[in-house]
């Protein structure tokens, strides 16, 4: 029987034209379905649109279309934005589905008719625009404050949800289960929240007066649903009427949503699921905000980040690496677009792009294009095959945490050692001393190499990945593959007529872009807009402020120093030390480890996914 493997993305607001945001919330959810199809599993993966409430009413208004015509309009951006992205979702729900919508109304019945729903007067500060109450205590100084717009007194009728009976319980069920939300850092926030003051109940109707598009409740037709409980019901009515039959898909594994609708997910849904009777998800995982050079992204400053401009400029696979590659999961993550070039310059042109180009040159040159055959294996010949087979381990424990920063790091070091492999036994010098059955040892397990690079790589670049099985002479999708079966090493049969095709990764002339961002920020500056002046990465020296001058160095002296930007992946403190701190550091080439005397600036914590510059070639020393 097949592992049953559900995953879930936030179904996306219709008001919202799609960002960053979502794109990265949807991509990392398609990595994860990706990799469970491959192993074999029975994956179910759902996305879609959020259209009910007081916002998509307003909006229809305006543009004189009916919510719903508005909200056909809006979805169609999403729809089409995933398909752009190689998005694998196996259903896209909208909450105006009216197998939906009998769900809702089934289990608000349900609940009411166990005395979970009172209906009650209330007076309190609404924020239209959040469709949300706030207390007295709770505005800042007359405004929502999570929006910091102006909210308004409101005394009605409305019917709430008994949820403050289950804080206890919802506390019990944190603690028991550490993976219940994910990072840990977000698990403390909401325990601490819970711990912190008395769980109020939820206020989950809205007066046909003042909301008329929403789902009516079935035990009084002069209210509609709160858009919250309708929309989180999606996780579970999906499993009714949009996924294959013959598996119980409920509950979900995952559910990956933003850190700014944790409190929904965590505190609403999960009571809400408690006073229903059905078990709760696995997980809920909320990862960070991105900004863009620094700033928070704004339509009114102009720098909000289009998945549809990155992709056709640079490719879908380079941004689906890029957004995963590039910051931890669960942490903020800032999107710079020298930042973007540099490593797509670096790992996936000059790392993985040369190294398949490199290979198939070499095999069409001294072996008429046919992949050799391998001869006596020898201890380097070893050392890349075991590398190669220990990577599908670490992967997996890697995705099961969602660390997807580390995943690519575990399955680049193959590429990494593969080039290095390169270097090592330099096949243009056995070619050129006659030394064939060296020389096809060699090509062959370059080739190997990059179909094992090719599978593991594939749930975050599926497209470069079949297009390196293609060039291998590789006759099937991987996608049709099993990992279990494709993991073992020889599956490359010898005589394999290679096919060559187009670069993989063409690299970006940095001169050019830079010319076209000095271009546009001069036309700019003439319309009178500001603009700061780009952070470069900090050197190890500058993370440490109030560092003492040195005596000056000649030009001969600078020359000898090999400068690397980097990304810090680890850090932690040196015992019985108040200043060290041990850094990791990934180099595109390889991960190297440093000590950097900032610990009083910095805690590990900052540092994480820093990128920072090093001096490579400095010569190691053994410190504490």
């Amino acid at each position: 029987m097949k592992t049953k493997f559900y995953i879930t993305t936030p179904i996306y607001y219709v008001n919202d034209v799609p960002h960053i945001g979502h794109a990265y919330t949807t991509i990392a959810a398609d990595v994860l379905a990706r990799y469970h199809r491959l192993k074999g599993d029975a994956v179910f993966f759902l996305t879609g649109t959020d259209e009910h409430g007081q916002k998509v009413e307003k909006a229809a208004l305006d543009r004189g279309l009916t919510p719903k015509a508005h909200a056909d309009n809006m979805t169609v951006n999403f729809q089409q934005l995933w398909k752009k992205l190689e998005i694998t979702n196996d259903a896209f729900i909208r909450t105006t589905d009216q197998q939906h919508i009998a769900v809702v109304q089934e289990l608000l019945q349900a609940l009411y008719g166990k005395g979970e729903i009172e209906r009650r007067t209330y007076e309190g500060w609404y924020c239209t625009p959040d469709e949300r109450f706030w207390t007295e205590k709770e505005i800042v100084e007359g405004k929502c404050p999570d929006c910091g717009r102006p909210v308004e007194r409101i005394s009605e009728d409305n019917y709430f949800f008994l949820m403050s009976k289950y804080q206890a319980r919802l506390i019990a069920h944190i603690e028991q289960n550490p993976n219940y939300i994910r990072p840990e850092s977000r698990r403390n926030e909401v325990l601490g929240f819970l711990r912190s003051q008395t769980l109020g109940d939820l206020c989950i109707s809205r007066p046909k007066a003042r909301l008329s598009w929403g789902i009516e409740l079935p035990f009084d037709r002069a209210f509609v649903t709160y858009v919250w409980f309708d929309a989180l019901v999606n996780y579970y009515s999906a499993t009714k009427y949009l996924a294959p039959e013959g598996t119980a898909w409920w509950p979900a594994e995952h559910h990956l949503v933003g850190k700014d609708i944790l409190t929904t997910h965590s505190v609403y849904w999960s009571t809400m699921l408690m006073a229903l009777g059905l078990p709760l998800p696995g997980n809920i995982f909320a990862h960070g905000w991105w900004t863009k050079d620094g700033k928070k992204m704004s339509k009114s400053i102009g720098n909000v980040i289009d998945p549809h401009e990155l992709v056709d400029a640079y490719g879908v696979d380079a941004f689906r690496y890029f957004v995963l590659r590039e910051v931890p999961f669960g942490l903020d993550g800032d999107f710079s677009t020298d930042t973007f070039v540099t490593r797509f310059n670096t790992e996936l042109a000059n790392d993985l792009g040369n190294l398949l180009s490199r290979v198939l040159t070499m095999v069409g040159k001294y072996f008429d294009g046919k992949i050799p055959q391998a001869g006596t294996e020898q201890p380097a010949d070893r050392e890349l095959r075991e590398i190669a087979l220990s990577i599908p381990a670490r992967i997996d424990d890697d995705l099961a945490s969602l660390a997807f920063t580390r995943y690519l790091h575990d399955a680049w070091s193959l590429v990494t050692r593969a080039n290095r492999y390169v270097e090592e036994n330099a096949p243009w010098t056995l070619a050129k001393n006659n030394d064939l059955e060296r020389l096809g040892s060699v090509l062959y397990n370059l080739s190997e190499s990059l179909r094992l690079v090719a599978l593991y790589l594939y749930p975050v670049m599926p497209l470069t990945s079949q297009k390196i099985w293609n060039a291998l002479g590789i006759g099937k999708g991987i996608n049709e593959c099993r990992s279990g079966e494709e993991v073992n090493w020889g599956r490359l049969p010898y005589g394999t007529t290679i096919q060559p095709g187009a670069q993989l990764f063409p690299r970006i002339d940095q001169k050019k872009n830079t010319e076209k961002k000095m271009e546009k920020t001069e036309q700019e500056s003439m319309q009178g807009t500001k603009h700061e002046a780009q952070q470069t990465a900090p050197t190890l020296s500058a993370l440490a402020p109030g560092a003492a001058a040195k005596d000056p160095i000649g030009i001969e002296d600078f020359m000898k120093v090999d400068l690397r930007v980097g990304k810090i992946v680890s850090a932690e403190r040196v015992e019985k030390s108040e200043k060290l701190v041990k850094l990791k550091v990934d180099i595109g080439t390889e991960t190297r480890q440093v000590v950097a005397g900032i610990g009083k600036s910095y805690t590990p914590e900052e540092l994480l996914g820093k990128t920072i510059v090093i001096v490579a070639n400095l010569k190691p020393a053994k410190l504490m």
